[in-house]
């Protein structure tokens, strides 16, 4: 399908740029129509350049408003950048798939790249087991209910006879669902508690449920259970564009948040990297502009602030913001309290390692590009890059060898963080030993890598991801925070649609710029969501999806 609308240089929205989901049931959610842009000089400063910030402040300066994006690493792209290396290497913060319900960050990145010819689809998405047992989702049919039917019928991880042992109510949860209400109704139930629930064969709760929770950066006891419902919902029995991805051709800065900062130039907005904002403060009735911006070098007056940070930072701004200041006495400020109720008490998750190894061998050419694994003390996924991404093919091309990265997720709390800043490989203590461990479960997954001389490597240990714990929905944070002129975006933040991960980021910073232009009279941009109904809803009701 094709949304009228001109071309990605000319000011669009996300409702004018083409899109295509596979999924009939796909629901567009139409924004408040209005004006084309704001009536006089509108200005707004975006704190963080991540997708959440990128997303808001392409959406606002298509209409016209004057934007500043600060952002305090080098690159954009946030937890989803990369950054070069000596010898025509690079270095990210670990793989991340581009599946194809991902609408509004499609709707984003074809701002720059109309047809996404930056995104190559990966050919299967194997799970396997410290065992050796693995599934596949390549031959599994994309449509519920006979993507659920297939995968029960061809994995080897469900015995047939397993059904009988699965608890049929829990699991009609995971087909009836309903958003926003399934979320609403929340009441802390861990991903856990509800597995134990399920009664799923272990082989199967582990490959095909706790990997879910995992992609996540948290150990299932402290991962939510209404996270993991929504995931299967959206990956899996609600949505007809399957479980199979796409992935950058190249790194992630070069092939898609370089260009976007280009956009944003191009559109005129100014973008800061490597500035840290150090407080956020209102200004009284009557200023010219709202909020002032301190950031390292300099200050910002603005008529509203996206707060796009990571999860801590975001907390440690939130907690800086002063009362207004009424008559020489602090005004009492419901919006701002309840605000910081919300946002203070979240929790990081747990760190994760990244270690990439450029080996001077190849891995076995049957090796897939990714593969998820469960079993393992700490790994969690192998990427070949040299299957995918033009760099790491150069450098295996020149070199006879392989591009090789390890991904552990929620690792011991006490494990000391790294960071991105050329860390290079621990001589000794705890960083070591994450690294040590890495290699080992590589060569047990992948055995040729034994024999392998390692060229070159680089590790990665950090904690800046929000914790998705089994804090009720209704009092986590969300877009709209009762204060005026300040809006949150985030994968951390509430959302009343079943997206996840870097579609959430995506979709809270089109709703944070929606909600500023709607208090200017300025038409919004669509959004696009998958399901909002599993199966056994959507028959007894038609979609709501609107016209297109």
């Amino acid at each position: 399908m094709t949304i009228r609308g001109g071309g990605s240089r000319n000011g669009v929205g996300a409702s004018d740029i083409p899109l295509d989901p596979r999924d009939p049931h796909a629901e567009r959610v139409r924004a408040t129509r209005g004006l084309a842009r704001p009536e006089g000089v509108r200005s707004v400063a975006v704190i963080g350049g991540g997708i959440a910030g990128l997303t808001a402040a392409v959406a606002l300066a298509e209409r016209g408003v004057s934007v500043h994006l600060l952002e305090a690493q080098a690159q954009l792209g946030g937890r989803v950048r990369s950054w070069p290396l000596e010898d025509g290497r690079n270095m990210s913060r670990g793989f991340h798939a581009f599946f194809r319900q991902y609408y509004n960050l499609r709707a984003l990145l074809r701002r720059v790249d109309p047809a996404l010819h930056q995104l190559v689809p990966v050919a299967d998405y194997p799970l396997r087991t410290a065992c050796g047992v693995t599934d596949s989702f390549a031959a599994i049919p994309r449509t519920p209910p006979f993507n659920l039917v297939g995968f029960v019928w061809r994995s080897p991880t469900f015995p047939l006879v397993a059904l009988t042992q699965v608890d049929i109510a829990t699991a009609l949860e995971l087909i009836r669902v309903e958003f926003p209400q399934i979320l609403q109704e929340d009441t802390g139930e861990s991903a856990a508690d509800f597995l134990d629930r399920l009664r799923f064969p272990d082989g199967a709760r582990h490959l095909a449920l706790e990997v879910f929770a995992r992609s996540f950066f948290a150990d299932p006891r402290e991962f939510s259970a209404r996270e993991l419902v929504t995931m299967f919902h959206t990956y899996f029995t609600g949505s007809a564009e399957g479980l199979l991805f796409d992935v950058p051709r190249e790194a992630y800065s070069e092939a898609l948040w370089s260009p976007l900062g280009e956009y944003l130039d191009h559109l005129g907005a100014e973008v800061r990297c490597q500035t840290t904002v150090q407080r956020l403060t209102r200004l009284p009735p009557g200023s010219e502009a709202a909020w002032r911006v301190e950031y390292d070098g300099g200050v910002l007056d603005v008529d509203a602030v996206v707060l796009a940070a990571d999860p801590r930072q975001a907390r440690r701004l939130v907690a800086g913001v002063p009362a207004l200041a009424e008559d020489g006495e602090a005004a009492v400020d419901e919006g701002l309290r309840r605000l910081q109720e919300q946002v203070l008490p979240r929790r990081n998750a747990p760190p994760f390692a990244v270690l990439r190894l450029w080996l001077d061998t190849q891995v076995a050419p049957e090796r897939p590009a990714f593969m998820g694994t469960s079993g393992y003390e700490l790994l969690d996924n192998v990427s070949v890059l040299e299957r995918y991404e033009h760099t790491a093919r150069v450098w295996a091309r020149a070199h006879g060898g392989s591009v090789v990265e390890l991904h552990g997720y929620a690792l011991p709390a006490e494990t000391p963080v790294t960071g991105d800043a050329d860390p290079g490989t621990p001589e000794a203590g705890p960083g070591r030993r994450v690294r040590d461990r890495l290699v080992a479960e590589l060569h047990h997954v992948y055995p040729e890598t034994r024999d392998a001389g390692i060229v070159a490597e680089e590790l990665l240990i950090d904690d800046d991801c929000g914790l998705a714990d089994t804090t009720p929905w209704n009092e986590q944070p969300g877009v709209s925070t009762g204060v005026p002129g300040l809006v949150l975006a985030g994968d951390w933040i509430r959302c009343e649609y079943p997206v996840a991960l870097m579609e959430r980021a995506a979709t809270t910073g089109f709703q944070a710029a929606n909600e500023l232009l709607s208090a200017w009279g300025v038409t919004g941009h669509d959004l696009w969501s998958p399901p909002l109904r599993g199966l056994l809803r959507r028959r007894l009701r038609p979609s709501r999806r609107g016209p297109r």
